[in-house]
């Protein structure tokens, strides 16, 4: 596979029993041109279009995109980008934060199952049921704000294999769970976050909160390698992005999902006209030759 025309398999991880996050350098351009990404991004874009369309026609299999990363990773960025010249009424971005209201007192999939696309659709959760395993576990205050008890026995290994069960679950009703972690280092953070600051227009970004989650950064690195540890299997796999780069960090989000929507192998709808059709096609002739 060329380094310029595919996802490299790397970044792909099918079984996580002895993953590390610093196996995979935030830094590292995998052997990529920025000047060629913008091109890249379209061209994926421009055949996403035209599978999007089958994804529709066929209606047999959703996709739902999975977008974790620390906050300034650029997930928002990945979506403009990536997603931009897909057909929106297909396309649906949910975003979980701490649950609120009636999602309090139901099980912690519930709120997910409801947003979960429907086959022939695609689904992008920026930031997703995940949340339960990372900032939960960093902040084991919020669960026990809910009734729960963190402390109990394999509390989290229990949560992870919900997790990994019901991402098998939607395989088999044809939900693919396309994961991606966007791959940041710190520094890298630091400099995107005084960049917030520097621009008048990106302040509303900032919160000073975010200066307090840093101090946690170990924490997260250690949730987040358990999280893909416990979750990655051949069906639902992870694909870790270096993010220190936003260009390519956009270009391996486009290549990710044309990857999924290729696998799918959908091949153009049957242009075969049945009696009906060419029925249709008679009645709307006529209809016009009257109106000249």
């Amino acid at each position: 596979m060329s380094a310029e025309t595919g996802l490299p398999s790397q970044l792909r991880i099918t079984d996580g029993k002895k993953f590390r996050l610093s196996s995979i350098a935030t830094n590292d351009k995998l052997g990529r041109q920025k000047n060629s990404s913008r091109t890249r991004i379209r061209d994926c874009v421009d055949r996403m279009s035209i599978l999007q369309q089958r994804l529709a026609a066929y209606a047999t299999h959703g996709i739902l995109v999975v977008l974790q990363g620390m906050d300034t990773a650029g997930k928002d960025g990945a979506i403009r980008h990536a997603f931009s010249g897909l057909n929106p009424q297909g396309v649906h971005v949910t975003s979980f934060k701490a649950p609120v209201g009636i999602a309090t007192r139901h099980d912690d999939l519930w709120r997910i199952h409801l947003t979960v696309p429907s086959r022939g659709e695609i689904g992008i959760f920026n930031r997703s049921h995940y949340e339960d395993v990372l900032v939960e576990r960093v902040h084991p205050d919020m669960v026990r704000a809910r009734g729960l008890d963190p402390n109990l026995p394999d509390f989290w290994d229990h949560r992870l294999g919900d997790l990994r069960n019901f991402e098998s679950y939607l395989r088999r009703q044809n939900i693919i769970v396309l994961k991606l972690f966007l791959h940041i280092s710190p520094e890298e953070q630091r400099l995107r976050l005084l960049k917030r600051l520097d621009h008048p227009e990106k302040r509303w970004k900032f919160s000073p909160s975010d200066l307090k989650e840093r101090e946690f950064w170990p924490h997260y690195t250690a949730a987040y390698e358990e999280a893909i540890r416990a979750t990655a299997t051949p069906d639902a796999p992870w694909i870790v992005i270096p993010a220190d780069h936003k260009w390519l960090a956009r270009v391996l989000v486009a290549e990710a999902l044309l990857d999924t929507l290729e696998s799918l192998h959908l091949k153009e709808p049957e242009q075969k006209m049945s009696d009906a059709l060419k029925e249709a096609q008679q009645i709307l002739l006529k209809g016009a030759a009257k109106t000249v």
